[in-house]
């Protein structure tokens, strides 16, 4: 008689809800031409994987739209707009969710249509993984190469060649081995150092999750044994602190507390921070979430941060590793996707959204388009829909950056127009701008996160001086509003990091908060005002500036303009010089 075989002890609830908790997350994303498969290929997954709803699949069977030939168009399963299904094609972005015993995923399935790059772009800007497909038939395309492009310059690290309709071209293995060299080529020259090939048929399920008896000269995974097996790696729990505030948290008068999503790094109470921009240090006192006081967060979490000392935070400003420091900078390079119908204009406003500010901001330069055929670079002055290229940016107010590769949060932007609120350009910054001076050299440019500095604050700030290349000043104007600004440009042109204030926007009760901010970051402040500055203020600005506060009178000429500039330029440091002592501002 056969030993009876005991029945395995049922998981719990609890048990089953912790496992899930604790699995490995791997976010990716599609993308490719249109008709390349996207939505197939996910709706086959899905279904193989047994993670298609009953109601679901059999509202797919009885849709009237089914352009497959099969007895499921496994694309219905992904394209929920009605649009979509008519036209056949993917408008918007579906986000899937599913689990294998290994681990959890998380699809964004991405327009393939040019004119939705937009949509792919938001799909992608989160993901771990790009699958991008290529028609077997066809091979790489204007829109396979813009996708993959887009995908390196999103930071993405693995990148899958899913060559489909394999059917379509009898299996044929010279096909595969093609495309796979062309794929391999496109990656190479984006420096993308992780790259898979797989030859699939959505249609016909062939090495999505079973192996395809078709392609017995293929060894490599399925499609969803890379997925399970590839590294996620997490560069931002491992990177410098960065928590950008969405809001303060004020229920009585016992609790102030500032609310965000950690953007990377990791945080404990005790820890001390440095609040940007006006450069305070504090430590945390307390980590608050939904489930109770935390003795430690790491990116990604959304919490509250109580501090140990009352510092001025709103909206918009940030929180970070006092070792770290972000750079501070009106003028910086990124690359940026244009996404509406009408170019980008070099010295129009837009409105520039990062990391929760939003500032005023215009191009000043395009440096090139790139070419999305042969990924050459070619000299332009405007931006047209969905063209990639390198456009220096100048802000009204200093922001916090990173370059995109440490930090996908303080390294990217969006651009939106200031009339119809659309988002018209998305951005990875690649280098900030500042300036380099010295004796016998006009500038260079300088990557971001290069600079180190100490923690000491007269240090940061004087390293900010000596990067700027010239002393921090305030100049108080008795211009008309005109006149102010081409001063403002006029020292611009000529190297100097400078702001112009309307003095009457700034609180009484702030401005020596505000002024003593921009004095540390190193700024020339040019301060403007329709009436005429109270003694009570020039007394303020001598307290702050000291011996670099100065008052000029209404310009008659452009002589006028040439005398300022002259007193900016006893300003500048010389080569390898150390700030004095005095140009620290307290």
């Amino acid at each position: 008689m056969p030993a009876l075989i005991e029945n395995p002890v049922p998981e719990t609830l609890e048990g089953f809800l912790n496992r899930e908790l604790h699995k490995e997350l791997l976010r990716f994303t599609t993308a490719g031409s249109v008709d390349d498969g996207k939505s197939t290929l996910i709706g086959r997954l899905l279904y193989d994987c047994k993670a298609v709803y009953e109601d679901q699949l059999a509202s797919v069977k009885r849709s009237p739209v089914n352009r497959s030939g099969k007895e499921i168009d496994f694309s219905l399963l992904t394209d929920g707009l009605r649009a979509e299904r008519e036209q056949g094609i993917t408008i918007d972005v579906a986000y899937r969710y599913f689990s294998t015993p290994r681990r959890k995923f998380i699809i964004a399935d991405t327009p393939g249509h040019e004119q939705y790059t937009r949509n792919m772009a938001t799909g992608a800007s989160t993901a771990d993984l790009a699958i991008i497909l290529l028609d077997a038939a066809k091979g790489v395309l204007a829109q396979t190469r813009r996708h993959a492009y887009i995908a390196s310059l999103l930071g993405i690290p693995n990148l899958v060649a899913a060559i489909n309709k394999m059917d379509l071209v009898d299996y044929d293995e010279k096909v595969f081995l093609r495309l796979r060299e062309d794929f391999l080529a496109l990656t190479q020259r984006l420096g993308t150092t992780h790259s898979e090939c797989i030859p699939i048929s959505a249609l016909e399920g062939d090495n999505i999750v079973e192996r395809s008896r078709f392609t017995p000269w293929y060894s490599g995974p399925t499609l969803l044994e890379h997925l399970e097996k590839v590294p996620v790696d997490s560069p931002a729990q491992r990177n410098a602190l960065r928590f950008p505030i969405q809001s303060v948290i004020r229920p009585d008068a016992t609790f102030r507390g500032f609310a965000g999503r950690i953007a990377s790094g990791a945080i404990r109470p005790g820890d001390r921070v440095t609040a940007l921009p006006s450069g305070s240090e504090t430590r945390v006192h307390s980590i608050v979430s939904f489930e109770g006081d935390r003795l430690e967060v790491a990116a990604g979490e959304s919490i509250v941060l109580k501090l140990t000392d009352e510092i001025d935070l709103s909206r918009g400003d940030m929180l970070v590793s006092p070792q770290a420091l972000p750079v501070v900078s009106q003028r910086f390079g990124a690359m940026v996707v244009w996404l509406h119908p009408e170019p980008l204009q070099l010295e129009k406003i837009y409105l520039l959204k990062h990391a929760g500010r939003y500032v005023k901001a215009r191009a000043t330069r395009i440096r090139y388009r790139v070419d999305i055929n042969n990924l050459t670079h070619h000299a332009t002055t405007e931006l047209a829909m969905n063209d990639i290229g390198f456009v220096e940016i100048e802000s009204v107010q200093p922001l916090f950056l990173d370059t995109y590769g440490l930090n996908r949060t303080t390294g990217s932007f969006i651009l939106i127009d200031p009339v119809t609120n659309a988002t018209i350009g998305a951005a990875m910054v690649s280098e900030s701008l500042i300036q380099q001076r010295s004796s016998d050299a006009a500038s260079r440019s300088q990557v971001v996160g290069e600079s180190q500095f100490t923690s000491s604050r007269v240090d940061i700030e004087k390293a900010r001086i000596q990067r700027h290349g010239h002393r921090a000043a305030l100049f108080s104007l008795k211009f008309d509003h005109q006149e102010a600004t081409r001063l403002e440009r006029l020292l611009h042109d000529n190297g100097f990091e400078v702001t112009l204030v309307d003095h009457n926007d700034v609180p009484s009760v702030a401005r020596q908060t505000f002024y003593g901010t921009l004095l540390r970051l190193g700024l020339l402040v040019l301060v403007w005002s329709e009436k005429p500055i109270r003694l009570k203020d020039k007394a303020l600005f001598r307290e702050l500036a000291g011996q670099n506060y100065f008052e000029f009178g209404a310009a008659k000429n452009d002589g006028d303009f040439q005398d300022i500039l002259a007193t900016a330029r006893t300003l500048r440091l010389e080569p390898n010089s150390t700030p004095r002592k005095e140009d620290v501002h307290a």
